[in-house]
C-alpha cells in the first residue's frame, strides 16, 4: 500500500512478467534484438537513477521480483502477463514454470495469467483446458504479432481464436488481456493494430479485453472503439514512464482514457521488469495535467485511487482491504451515435 497526503492506495501492478533473455536461451539474432529493443524501451524512458545494467535485465528471477514490487514497490497484488516468443527463446520468454512456482508460494501476493496462439488449432486448445485446471486461469495474455513458423501474426477475430474465445468463456477466463502497443523489434508494426479489438469484444460481451498499452501508438483509433464497448479497457504499461520523459503527452494520453472511458476501465501496470513500480506509483500519485490543458479535467484522488488498483481487484475479485475501496461509477462513457 502506498500512502501520501493522509491518503492510502491500494496497489496492483496489472501487468508484470519474469523473463530470461540470456544468451543461452536465446534461439537466433531475434532473440537478442528483441532483449535490446526492451532495453531501450527501459533505458531511454526512465530516471538515471532507476537504470538497470543491460547484463541484470537480461534475467531477474523471482527473488529480485519480490523485493522490486512488494518490499520497495508499494505494491499489494500482481498479474503475470506472460509473452511466450518461442520463436526467438529456447525455452520461452516468460518463465512459466518459475512465475506460477512463485504465485503458488505467494497467492495472496500473485495471480498468474496464461498465454495461447490460436495457430495451434486444435492441439492448443486442449493444452489450454489442462492449463486452466492446473494454473486456476482467470486471464489470459494474447501477444497477436508473435511469429509462428511462415506467420508472423494472427488477428483476434481469426475463426481458430474465437474458438479459443469460446473455449476459455466456458472455463471462466473471462480476462483477456492483449498486447496492442509500440513495435518491438523484430515483430511487425502491423500485427499490433487494435482493429480486430472491435470484432472480438461485440462477439464476446460477457468477456473483458483488457487491451495492454492501450493501443499506443494508435490511442485515437483505441478510444473510438472502446467507447463503444462496454468491455475494452485500458492497461497503463508503457504509458505510464512517459510522466518522466514526456509529462504532456501523458497528461493528453491518461486525458483521453478518463475522456472516453472513464476512471472504472483503465489500470496501472509497470510492465515489469522493463519499469519497477516504486517511482511510477510515486508520480502518478503526484501528477496532475497541466493546468493550461483545459480540454482535460483535473485528476481527482479517487481516480488515481481506481487506476492504480481498484480496478483491477474488481475484475479478479481480489479483496480490497475495509475503507479502501471505492464504488465504480454509475455514468456511461461517452458514445457516439
Amino acid at each position: 500500500m502506498y500512502s501520501k497526503d493522509g491518503e492510502n492506495y491500494f496497489i496492483v501492478d496489472a501487468h508484470v512478467a519474469l523473463w530470461d533473455a540470456r544468451p543461452e536461451n536465446q534461439r537466433n539474432i531475434h532473440g537478442k534484438q528483441f532483449i535490446d529493443c526492451f532495453y531501450d524501451y527501459h533505458r531511454n524512458l526512465s530516471p538515471e537513477e532507476e537504470v538497470w545494467s543491460y547484463e541484470e535485465y537480461l534475467y531477474q528471477g523471482g527473488e529480485r521480483l519480490m523485493k522490486d514490487l512488494f518490499d520497495d514497490g508499494y505494491v499489494d497484488h500482481a498479474i503475470f502477463q506472460p509473452a511466450h516468443l518461442g520463436a526467438f527463446y529456447r525455452n520461452g520468454f516468460g518463465q512459466t514454470e518459475e512465475a506460477f512456482a512463485l504465485t503458488s508460494k505467494h497467492p495472496d501476493k500473485l495471480t498468474y495469467n496464461h498465454c495461447w496462439d490460436p495457430r495451434r488449432e486444435q492441439q492448443g486448445l486442449d493444452e489450454l483446458k489442462r492449463d486452466a485446471e492446473r494454473f486456476g486461469l482467470k486471464g489470459v495474455k494474447l501477444y497477436t504479432a508473435e511469429w509462428y513458423g511462415d506467420s508472423r501474426g494472427w488477428r483476434l477475430d481469426d475463426p481458430w481464436n474465437y474458438r479459443y474465445l469460446e473455449t476459455a468463456q466456458d472455463l471462466g477466463i473471462r480476462n483477456i488481456h492483449i498486447h496492442k502497443g509500440p513495435t518491438i523489434r523484430p515483430l511487425d508494426r502491423d500485427a499490433f493494430d487494435v482493429a480486430d479489438v472491435d470484432h472480438a469484444a461485440t462477439d464476446f460481451p460477457e468477456l473483458n479485453f483488457v487491451i495492454e498499452h492501450c493501443g499506443l501508438p494508435r490511442l485515437e483509433d483505441f478510444c473510438w472503439i472502446a467507447t463503444q464497448e462496454p468491455n475494452v479497457h485500458a492497461g497503463l504499461a508503457v504509458a505510464m514512464p512517459f510522466m518522466h520523459t514526456r509529462p504532456r503527452y501523458f497528461a493528453q494520453i491518461i486525458g483521453e482514457l478518463l475522456y472516453w472511458l472513464n476512471e472504472d476501465r483503465i489500470q496501472f501496470s509497470s510492465d515489469y521488469a522493463l519499469w519497477t513500480p516504486r517511482w511510477l506509483i510515486e508520480r502518478f500519485v503526484d501528477f496532475q495535467i497541466p493546468a493550461d490543458m483545459t480540454e482535460y479535467a483535473p485528476l481527482t484522488v479517487a481516480q488515481k485511487k481506481k487506476i492504480l488498483g481498484l480496478n483491477a481487484a474488481h475484475m479478479y475479485d481480489i479483496p480490497v482491504p475495509a475503507g479502501l475501496d471505492i464504488a465504480p461509477v454509475e455514468q456511461e462513457a461517452v458514445s457516439v451515435a
